[in-house]
């Protein structure tokens, strides 16, 4: 005997089931999320707005005039910006190659010699694996990665909400780092666990690899382009030098594993439905898995 497909439920309230779905998608609407437009009933994301780089870009340009957009993002480009002149004028380098004590003591380093001293990660020095996040090591460096930040990481942040931004970002960010130091361990890329590395490009890919999951549950928050952007930023990455590869296939895969995690696990949408314990014990099983993960790297120098 045959059975019965399963119940269509609204892709942003998946305990209300409902018979309607959107025109351009097809995902189920309730009442509450329909919108009614001159060509058929559509979901919020599809009703006559732009898709593709053009919603990212008309996205970004609101988020520069209203106070609360993406609050969370300007947040963070304030911080690392902030971050970045503090370095200089505490005595570390010129304005484009920062360095003194204060980039050491906060770069992402896995085991090395400083003054003929022991530093890193191996030495104890946990909170590398944060402070990295906020170094950059140019100008150049800097900008693309606030630039990234702003085009990319804005729109996510207005999809999904501040509080889960947030726990991709830090996720993201700590996958980075053990990803870096993972592939310093097999010296790997020109690798090395003596190399600093700093930069937010690892809670950066940790952001494109949540859009690439909500996007897979057909919530656009990039205009459908998260996977294209992916892949050619790992192109990048592979044919630049002095990127640390394994700082982006860190962020990448803990970014997307934190959004499985908030859709716990496939049973609600990763944006809309309610993470709820289990949600958030996935995501904070991530991040404690690349701080063991980053350990793990460093320890044979321990």
């Amino acid at each position: 005997m045959a059975t019965a497909p399963p119940a269509l439920t609204c892709y942003r309230h998946p305990n209300r089931e409902t018979g309607v779905s959107c025109a351009e998608c097809g995902r189920g609407l309730c009442p509450d999320c329909m919108v009614f437009t001159p060509v058929g009933i559509k979901c919020a994301e599809h009703a006559g707005v732009a898709t593709g780089p053009a919603r990212v870009a008309r996205q970004a340009r609101r988020f520069g005039v209203e106070g609360t957009g993406a609050l969370l993002t300007k947040v963070l480009i304030g911080v690392n910006v902030a971050v970045y002149l503090l370095v200089i004028a505490a005595g570390g380098g010129t304005l484009n190659e920062p360095g003194g004590e204060l980039f050491i003591d906060g770069s992402l380093i896995g085991a090395a010699l400083f003054q003929g001293e022991p530093i890193g990660v191996a030495d104890g020095e946990w909170w590398r694996l944060v402070t990295s996040m906020f170094l950059h090591g140019s100008l150049l460096h800097l900008g693309m990665n606030m630039l990234f930040l702003w085009w990319i990481a804005a729109p996510v942040e207005e999809a999904i909400g501040r509080w889960r931004f947030a726990l991709i970002y830090l996720a993201g960010g700590l996958g980075g780092a053990a990803g870096a130091l993972l592939f310093g361990r097999f010296d790997l890329f020109g690798t090395t666990l003596a190399t600093p590395t700093v930069g937010a490009s690892g809670a950066l890919f940790g952001v494109l690899g949540a859009a690439f999951v909500f996007e897979r549950q057909r919530n656009y928050v990039l205009g459908g382009g998260a996977l294209t952007i992916i892949l050619l930023n790992l192109v990048l990455s592979l044919s630049l030098s002095n990127i640390s590869v394994g700082g982006h296939v860190g962020g990448l895969v803990a970014g997307a594993l934190s959004a499985v995690a908030l859709s716990r696990l496939g049973r609600a949408h990763a944006a809309y439905g309610r993470p709820g314990l289990l949600g958030f014990a996935g995501v904070a099983a991530v991040a404690i898995a690349s701080v063991a993960l980053a350990y793990w790297s460093v320890s044979e120098f321990v």
